[in-house]
């Protein structure tokens, strides 16, 4: 690819400093117009701080931005979409209580939002179906999960028309045929002169994708390269400095079934919720059970059923150890034995204005924690110390705000609180969502010494790869059915993704065809 002499986007010595740490140090790059550039590092390493600082939602302490060719003081996002910027982020910027079309005219720079809110709505249909990335525009963004929240995200970049997209994280809840469809679009606003800044650890992703890649450790560039030419260990250990940790599969005995759902059905809690029809599952003791699936097909429901949140089910449809809890609260089940790691990390797995300390409370409410109704703030804070150096997460002591941390570390904290606790049973919903490369093979590892201890473990996962590196069986979740279970070493990514379609014996897709057949014949 020949490089044009003016960038579409350069940086020049970008410093961002914070309270004990230099989040940016001395950073400079460069992108052309019509180039797919990666940024590569570890969490923690200053990716995400210079994309918004390039976005105007950080200020650099030094160095320039310069926009084809012109100085750019980008104060705000607003002055960035009207320089032609659009930013997804991986932790999403969207109002929970206004609908998608809302949301999305919103972050719409000015004079692209139409002529009104129907005009507006159609161009997300006609967009969404375009790309591949279905959206209601109606409906409420608090109704939605998080793979369907990133589709919002991602559309409503794609509207602005960009001529510089930053995409941050912006596969990691979607599927792997979503994800072969969005990068047949980037590589069309490629070719059509839109550059494009790509965040990700997938590195085989950034491989396919990317012309150009930035390397950056702890701050600071250590390197640029043509990924086209490097192997995926080759970019781990540019990024990493060395060897990523190995994930050990260790042989263990299943023992009795700790978890137990039969015939769980549940009404649309809202209008664009999904309806869960006759669940019927079980988890033993020492094995790892995957959940797959598209985003929106059950999943919140499900996990909602099975933590407490959602209280609604039979009583004995769901059951721990042979005690039935369908009706029982998240606290309840935490004491007979529950953890459980929600896939929203910001306001669901952690308190954003929370210290660290103060957060291990959401799961540790018994004694040393807390006696007799009185938190213990020396035990919280010990705990904490103990999750951040077991687990390696980057974060000041255990007095930083939940919100300071990046995703991947807030990731390794919530996992490992909830593995501290000792649970019998461990739910863990989107266990490596925008985790490094290094972060994912020790998240991986700690779940399978859990299953080691005889712990019995739920993985609902978009990401196919983390399912059949860690799990014995495997399940399908499709418009709120749940497929039969398949053991790991028997499954194929082909029959898996016709499953994600309903297309099991019996499956809701096979059923409406077999309906079809009868009605036609």
């Amino acid at each position: 690819m020949t490089q044009p002499t003016t960038p579409r986007l350069a940086l020049a010595h970008i410093t961002k400093r914070y309270p004990g740490v230099t989040a940016n140090d001395d950073v400079s790059l460069s992108v052309a117009p019509g180039e797919i550039h990666a940024v590569l590092g570890e969490n923690g390493a200053g990716k995400s701080t210079l994309m918004k600082i390039i976005f105007g939602a950080v200020k650099p302490d030094a160095g320039e931005v310069h926009f084809n060719g012109a100085t750019a003081a980008i104060s705000s996002p607003h002055d960035a979409r009207n320089l032609g910027i659009a930013m997804v982020f991986q932790h999403f910027s969207l109002f929970d209580t206004l609908t998608v079309a809302e949301n999305i005219a919103l972050g719409l720079p000015q004079g692209s939002r139409g002529t009104g809110m129907k005009q507006l709505a159609e161009q997300i249909r006609t967009t969404a179906e375009r790309y591949g990335l279905p959206l209601e525009p109606n409906r409420h963004v608090h109704t939605l999960s998080v793979g369907e929240r990133q589709r919002v995200e991602i559309v409503r970049a794609l509207l602005a028309r960009p001529q510089l997209l930053i995409l941050d994280e912006p596969t990691s809840v979607l599927t792997p045929q979503a994800v072969e469809t969005l990068f047949v679009t980037l590589r069309q606003l490629s070719d059509e002169g839109t550059s494009i800044l790509y965040i990700s650890h997938k590195l085989d992703e950034i491989r396919a994708l990317c012309h150009h890649a930035t390397v950056m450790r702890m701050g600071k560039v250590t390197g640029v390269c043509d990924p086209r030419q490097e192997t995926a260990a080759s970019l781990s250990r540019l990024m990493i400095g060395g060897e990523p940790p190995r994930e050990a599969r260790i042989a263990t005995e299943r023992g009795p079934v700790r978890l137990t759902v039969r015939g769980l059905s549940l009404p649309r809690a809202h209008a664009f919720a999904t309806e869960l029809e006759k669940i019927a599952l079980d988890v033993h003791a020492g094995e790892i059970v995957g959940i797959a699936g598209v985003s929106g097909n059950g999943q919140q429901e499900l996990l909602g059923a099975l933590s407490g949140e959602d209280t609604r089910a039979d009583h004995g449809a769901v059951a721990l150890a042979g005690k039935p809890v369908g009706r029982l609260d998240a606290r309840a089940r935490r004491r007979a034995g529950l953890s459980f790691v929600p896939e929203e990390r910001l306001g669901r797995g952690a308190v954003p204005g929370m210290s660290l300390a103060a957060n291990t409370l959401l799961s540790h409410q018994a004694p040393p924690y807390v006696r007799h109704g009185l938190v213990s703030p020396k035990a919280a804070a010990g705990l904490a110390a103990a999750v951040i150096s077991r687990f390696r997460v980057k974060a000041a002591g255990p007095q930083a705000l939940a919100k300071s941390l990046s995703g991947g570390n807030l990731q390794k904290f919530i996992v490992g609180r909830e593995i501290e606790s000792g649970p019998k049973v461990l739910i863990v919903a989107q266990p490596t969502w925008g985790v490094d490369v290094g972060a994912a093979a020790q998240i991986h590892n700690e779940i399978l010494a859990m299953k080691a201890t005889g712990c019995a473990i739920l993985v609902v996962s978009e990401e196919l790869d983390e399912l059949f590196a860690i799990c014995d069986r495997l399940h399908v979740i499709a418009k709120g059915r749940l497929s039969p279970s398949i053991p790991t070493e028997q499954a194929t990514r082909e029959q898996v993704g016709l499953w994600m379609s309903g297309l099991w014996e019996g499956g809701p897709a096979s059923r409406h065809e077999t309906a079809e057949v009868a009605h036609h014949g």
